[in-house]
């Protein structure tokens, strides 16, 4: 869970984020980005605490959304690295997840901000696999393989 070479540790907010990734309005779960390569990603969020947030059940976010927030980090680290290139990423969807263990049941009681680390495991910009943590003051909440292809 390393970040080896960092390519941009230029912090990177909300607004940019928007850009990169099909998420609008409050679907778009990130704040921001802390530091990304070619390889890792680093994003943090607030938006668990948010009575708004649009996953929420009764008042409630299951811990089992904490994987929305790495397929969103993913998506945004794709995007980062198209543009990157001087590309654009090509649209994908969220195909599979392995190896998913939760560590608590709720997020919305976490008080610290959340703090997402994808990590490509092998692929391409087309089908990758990503090995995602999701962490709050230093304590892991979940952990899981998020499997990412390409939209037909």
């Amino acid at each position: 869970m390393k970040v080896l070479k960092t390519v941009n540790d230029t912090p990177i907010g909300k607004a940019q984020i928007r850009g990169l990734i099909p998420h609008s309005g409050r679907m778009c779960l990130l704040d921001g980005v802390t530091q990304w390569d070619d390889r890792t990603i680093i994003c943090i969020s607030n938006t668990h605490r948010d009575s708004t947030n649009p996953l929420r059940r009764d008042g409630r976010l299951s811990a089992v959304h904490a994987l929305e927030y790495a397929a969103q980090a993913v998506a945004v680290h794709g995007g980062l690295q198209a543009r990157s290139a001087g590309t654009t990423a090509p649209p994908g969807y969220l195909a599979a997840i392995h190896d998913a263990h939760l560590h608590v049941i709720r997020l919305d009681d976490v008080a610290s901000p959340l703090q997402v680390y994808a990590g490509r495991l092998f692929g391409d910009s087309a089908n990758t696999v990503y090995e995602c943590h999701i962490l709050a003051d230093g304590a892991l909440l979940a952990e899981g393989r998020v499997t990412i292809v390409r939209r037909p």
